[in-house]
């Protein structure tokens, strides 16, 4: 007779239909060194689980028993999508186990034998493995066995992190150490191997060889021998990436390296650190190519406020733009615009590596001083290369000198980077006015604008007016009331029809002003197509205000979003391309180039694009309702009906968002919710305008198609803008083949 305290006697054979708690067993679908995992269903919430045993030889170790527990505790707190759930540590006949959720997938080991990855694939998984990690560290969890096999990709593609700290136990696997080198050889970092206190940064540095594998199939340190990998861990530089893969993106050899440091105090200092750099080199790339330009490049940063008060921001960046907007005029130069330029704002980062980031070759940073009516300025242009001044200058003047200062500064800049084809000092040509309050409301009316709130919008509105009331002759305040009422009229604020006239005169006058405008043709181009659908009008706007001002990314997208609208995808592209060489961290831009991918019916691009967004604006409005888009049509009604929610919830009663929330409800077959949308719809039309457009939206969504099509009809003539994307959106299909639809096409000059 066996004695009741052996514990070697907890080696069960789990049979199928066997109990163990509320869990039935349905099967084993793994084993090895660190426990055997096996399919099972919960029969109280019914779902399918995944148990995890400890291995029968190791449960005679006390300390592995407890080690077992708690690291599986430790992971159990942890609630992130790309971590697996924990959601019970218990003990079956004396045998620690643990249930977690059930993944449909492969590990990442297993995806990328299959095949090379592309690069836009490894940096989204990075990014997503980055995240969970993050999310560990904060809540004081460290994984210490970070690997390939370590990582699930579900059938979604999402990465799933497993094995929480189970590294610390013994593992069968020949490469996998135990006691003061915890972790798999190859994978651990130079503490773990050294047998030095490890912490959250251990983690980096594995997390640096997996990607650092993915790219270039292969181990970075990798050798003949245990022995041989365990010093190349602590002694070698891996092989540039380059030696392996071609067609890199830039910048991607510099994170690795950081990744891979020897000194954890040089190596990345967290997750967050890490992803922020991956997520930044994915929005510049896009999935589009960053083509080589010769032209000298620079990018503004946002002027520092060096007021006593610290109230001038407004002031700063009103400045930076203006100088920004001043270089997108001299064609010789290619000038990162806005978005991305102030997204370096306080960052502090080191001027080389805002170069790399933003593929320029000088920076121009600088800072303002404003005390009454006396201003001092200092800027200063630095080469990206080598971090040394290309020049410097100070400025103390009267306020009423501002606009000489700029026409310096812009001037100073163009000869110190082409001095070759600019024989003097250029003075560029800006429409500007002498009166300093009404420069002043335009500065605050411009910071407004930026916000893109309805309400941030409305008072931007009030600033441009009044500054173009205190100059009538301040072409640039007509410029921004332009702008203002056509962004009002398509987020709904206004009507649109009443949006676009009063943007179309307003256009009109600042050309009246200055026929070297090139942002108001950017605005009369827009105005031309989507209020009077005149498609040659609105193209030759487009082509003049590029000619005047060659680096404006936004008559870049003005113009391609007319294309798109047209079904001109080639063109389109291109100036998107060019868009996102000159922002690569502008939102519009590159929500724009995954419609373009959408419009092409390109289905795999389209997702790594959205995928890679999610990571960057994960509770924008307009984005979770691209995605709620996109998730509808291909069946994940719950995912698509959670992100509309979330956008309705964050954004208000807006009708672009209640729209698609009726129509991922009614396409999932939940009507009486549709109808509750258009309920909620009809509520807020006394306060604003409801577009006929997002009520056919829904309709769609329910399947009626005969009133998604009358609501379209009577929608033709109300100048909402996203009607005229009608023949190219494949939210349409089901609509195209009948007569009216395409007679609607035809009426909106289409085609």
């Amino acid at each position: 007779m066996e004695p009741e305290n052996d514990k070697t006697h907890t080696h069960i054979t789990l049979a199928k239909d066997t109990m163990v708690g509320h869990y039935r067993i349905v099967e084993k679908i793994g084993a090895g060194g660190m426990g055997e995992v096996y399919l099972a269903e919960d029969t109280e919430l019914d779902r399918k689980v995944a148990l995890k045993f400890l291995p029968p030889h190791l449960c005679q170790d006390e300390d592995c028993r407890k080690r077992f527990k708690r690291e599986a505790q430790a992971a159990a707190k942890l609630d992130h999508p790309n971590i697996i759930s924990v959601y019970e540590v218990s003990e079956y006949q004396g045998r620690p186990y643990f249930a977690m959720a059930h993944v449909e997938g492969r590990s990442l080991k297993e995806v990328a034998s299959d095949k090379d990855l592309p690069i836009e694939q490894i940096l989204e998984l990075a990014i997503q493995i980055c995240d969970g990690l993050h999310a560990a560290h904060e809540n004081g969890v460290t994984h210490r066995d970070i690997k390939p096999s370590n990582i699930l990709v579900d059938s979604h593609g999402r990465a799933r992190i497993v094995d929480f700290g189970l590294a610390a136990v013994r593992d069968a696997d020949q490469l996998t150490k135990t006691g003061s080198t915890m972790g798999t050889v190859g994978y651990m970092s130079p503490e773990q191997v050294q047998g030095r206190e490890v912490d959250h940064r251990s983690d980096l540095f594995s997390l640096g060889v997996v990607v650092y594998e993915l790219i270039a199939r292969q181990n970075p340190f990798r050798r003949d021998s245990e022995a041989a990998t365990l010093r190349a861990v602590s002694d070698d530089r891996p092989e540039p990436l380059a030696r392996y893969k071609t067609g890199l993106p830039d910048g991607i050899q510099m994170i690795i390296d950081k990744a891979l440091e020897k000194d954890v105090g040089l190596r990345y200092q967290s997750m967050n650190d890490l992803a922020t750099d991956l997520k930044r080199l994915t929005r510049a790339g896009l999935g589009i190519a960053r083509h080589e330009d010769p032209r000298p490049s620079v990018a503004v940063l946002p002027f520092a406020d060096m007021s006593r008060e610290r109230d001038q921001q407004y002031f700063c960046d009103g400045l930076t733009e203006e100088i920004i907007s001043a270089l997108a005029c001299v064609r010789e130069l290619r000038v990162v615009s806005r978005t991305s330029s102030f997204s370096f704002r306080e960052t502090h980062e080191d001027i080389r590596e805002i170069g790399r980031k933003l593929n320029v070759s000088s920076v121009l940073e600088g800072s303002i001083r404003r005390a009454g009516n006396r201003i001092r300025i200092t800027a200063q242009l630095i080469d990206t290369q080598n971090g040394y001044h290309r020049w410097t200058e100070k400025y103390d003047r009267d306020l009423e000198d501002v606009f000489a200062i700029q026409d310096d500064v812009t001037a100073s800049i163009v000869n110190a980077l082409r001095p070759e084809l600019l024989k003097d000092k250029i003075a560029v040509a800006r429409p500007q006015t002498t009166n300093m309050e009404a420069y002043s409301e335009y500065l605050r009316g411009l910071a407004q604008y930026n916000l893109r709130s309805e309400d941030a919008l409305k008072r931007s509105l009030e600033h441009f007016t009044r500054a173009a009331s205190l100059d009538p002759r301040y072409t640039l305040a007509h410029c921004g009331m332009a702008d203002a009422y056509n962004v009002m009229a398509g987020y709904c604020v206004i009507h649109p029809r009443t949006g676009l006239v009063k943007s179309k005169e307003a256009a009109a006058k600042a050309l009246e002003l200055d026929l070297n405008c090139g942002e108001a043709y950017s605005r009369m181009g827009m105005n031309l197509w989507e209020l009077d659908q005149d498609i040659a009008g609105a193209e030759r706007a487009f082509k003049k205000a590029l000619q005047l001002t060659p680096n404006s990314v936004n008559s870049m997208l003005n113009y391609g979003e007319m294309l798109l609208g047209l079904g001109r995808l080639d063109e389109a592209s291109s100036l998107i391309e060019e868009a996102l060489n000159l922002d690569p961290l502008s939102f519009p831009a590159q929500l724009t180039g995954v419609t373009l991918a959408l419009y092409h019916g390109d289905t795999e691009k389209t997702d790594l694009l959205t995928d890679q967004l999610t990571h960057v604006y994960p509770d924008l409005p307009p984005f979770l309702r691209h995605r709620s888009r996109i998730l509808a049509g291909k069946g994940y009604f719950d995912e698509a009906i959670s992100d509309a929610s979330r956008a309705v919830e964050m954004a208000g009663e807006n009708p672009m968002y209640l729209s698609q929330l009726g129509y991922a409800r009614g396409l999932s077959g939940n009507h009486n919710g549709a109808v509750e949308c258009l309920g909620r719809m009809k509520a807020v039309e006394p306060e604003r305008f409801v577009p006929s457009y997002e009520r056919a939206v829904v309709y769609l969504g329910m399947g009626d198609l005969d009133k998604a099509l009358i609501e379209l009809e009577q929608g033709a003539d109300e100048g909402y803008c996203r009607i005229l994307f009608i023949n190219v959106n494949p939210l349409f299909d089901p609509l195209r083949q009948d007569p009216r639809f395409q007679n609607l096409v035809k009426r909106l000059n289409l085609v």
